[in-house]
């Protein structure tokens, strides 16, 4: 008996990870009408959405066209990059996720059958929340925290940025476990340190917070 529930503890607790994991190398396949968030960290001038254009191609500022259909996310990620990288010293940092999905797309319904059965449980399994930390963080990479922390605790319990911190652009972002779109918030922890009132997020399990470089003089 006591297996069986450490073995069902563990496997939703690793299920917002799989959840992302499974979106990020290929479960979806972009087709045409969907609509995509690109955030590129290097310059924000480039984010925007992008429409899945019928011919199967999405339109990049100083890129052109690039071929979008039934590649996945991760795959057309890789490829605006190298696509942009002529106009940086390195190749950019680009985020890019599904916002909305052509009319013809079923949705999701495995994650949310994991998602419902996991927080269905988590009030008595449950003990930390796992959150993911990148860029100009003291410690990159997982961090467990203790259910009902919030952002700006999250900050000073994972020891803090570098000094090359944007700390006026710190991002969280954050995946609907139902069908897999990703919302992106925004904190100016750099506003909060010269006494503007800090806005009360609470993480949740699988959130993501990215410290950007900050750009020369900022």
């Amino acid at each position: 008996m006591f297996r069986t529930l450490v073995a069902l503890f563990l496997a939703l607790a690793m299920a917002p990870v799989f959840t992302a994991v499974a979106w990020a190398q290929g479960s979806y396949r972009i087709q045409a009408g969907d609509v995509l968030q690109m955030e590129v960290l290097e310059d924000t001038s480039l984010n925007r959405s992008l429409l899945v254009l019928p011919d199967g191609t999405v339109s990049v500022p100083l890129a052109g066209t690039v071929s979008a259909t039934g590649q996945t996310i991760e795959a057309l990620r890789g490829a605006i990059s190298a696509a942009l990288a002529p106009n940086f010293a390195a190749p950019p940092t680009v985020f890019l996720t599904v916002s909305q999905l052509n009319p013809r797309t079923q949705a999701v319904t495995a994650a949310s059958a994991q998602a419902a059965a996991q927080a269905a449980v988590s009030g008595t399994l449950a003990a930390t929340v796992p959150i993911y930390a990148l860029g100009e963080v003291a410690r990159p990479g997982r961090i467990d925290v203790a259910p009902g922390t919030t952002l700006l605790q999250f900050l000073a319990e994972s020891g803090g940025m570098t000094r090359f911190a944007a700390t006026k652009r710190i991002q969280l972002r954050r995946a609907d476990k139902d069908t897999g779109l990703e919302s992106v918030y925004r904190f100016n922890y750099k506003a909060v340190q010269a006494g503007a009132k800090a806005p009360v997020i609470v993480l949740q399990a699988g959130d993501v917070i990215v410290v950007p470089e900050r750009r020369l003089f900022e």
